[in-house]
């Protein structure tokens, strides 16, 4: 878990947990404006292969109280920490994400990719069919692929094996979000075709009280695309 201090914190920590086959990169422009005002976590989804382990870990290696966000696969595991210790975090943010199961089609369409990538095709995995689906047009667009493609290498076959697994496998979270009592934002780009806007409309139906944020320009990686945009939905949770 990589940590970003601060030398005179009185807020709770913030735990942000990135999508798949991304590292702390993916919140380099939140982690640098928010860390001045908190103490922020970074864990990466590397070490197990299912979301219950994954979140359990996390639990095992975060502060005893926190503040929770995550983004796309982030998302799901930060739905299984809430759900499996729901006393330890104090505020959530779901951002592009998806609160239901694998659908069948899409676990079965992941086996071929991992074959692949575990034949040493995993720059092609990238580039071909998840890459694509990420972000809209914007003139940092390459940029930001550049840097996924940066991401993915750096984590490697094995890392993309076990979070491919983790989703086929995860749980439905409807009933989890249902019982969430805690200031919540639900945020996502405008464009993402992996997670849409409807998708995140019924999670904010399902939290009481939360917050949704739709920021335009984005699709599936606000964080980068829209940071500014991000970073001022983020901070108005935060306080």
């Amino acid at each position: 878990m990589s940590v970003w201090n601060h030398p005179d914190m009185k807020s709770e920590p913030l735990v942000l947990l990135p999508g798949m086959m991304c590292d702390s990169r993916l919140f380099a422009p939140q982690i640098k404006q928010l860390s001045s005002e908190r103490e922020i976590h970074t864990f990466p989804l590397a070490s197990e292969d299912t979301v219950e382990a994954l979140a359990a870990n996390l639990l095992e290696q975060a502060p005893s109280v926190f503040a929770l966000a995550g983004l796309s696969m982030g998302g799901i595991v930060a739905m299984e920490v809430i759900r499996q210790a729901p006393e330890r975090v104090t505020r959530l943010a779901l951002l592009d994400t998806n609160p239901l199961a694998e659908a069948p089609d899409r676990a079965t369409a992941r086996e071929p990719q991992i074959a692949a990538v575990n034949n040493g095709k995993l720059h092609e995995v990238m580039r071909d069919e998840m890459k694509p689906h990420y972000l809209c047009d914007g003139p940092r667009r390459q940029q930001i692929l550049d840097l996924c493609m940066e991401m993915a290498l750096t984590l490697g076959p094995q890392v993309f094996t076990s979070q491919s697994r983790a989703l086929q496998t995860r749980a439905d979270q409807t009933s989890t979000l249902a019982q969430v009592a805690v200031p919540t934002l639900i945020l996502c780009g405008e464009h993402d075709a992996l997670c849409p806007v409807e998708r995140h409309e019924m999670m904010h139906e399902l939290v009481a009280g939360s917050t949704l944020v739709v920021i335009s320009d984005a699709g599936h990686l606000p964080t980068l695309e829209q940071p500014e945009k991000t970073i001022e939905a983020l901070h108005h949770w935060l306080n």
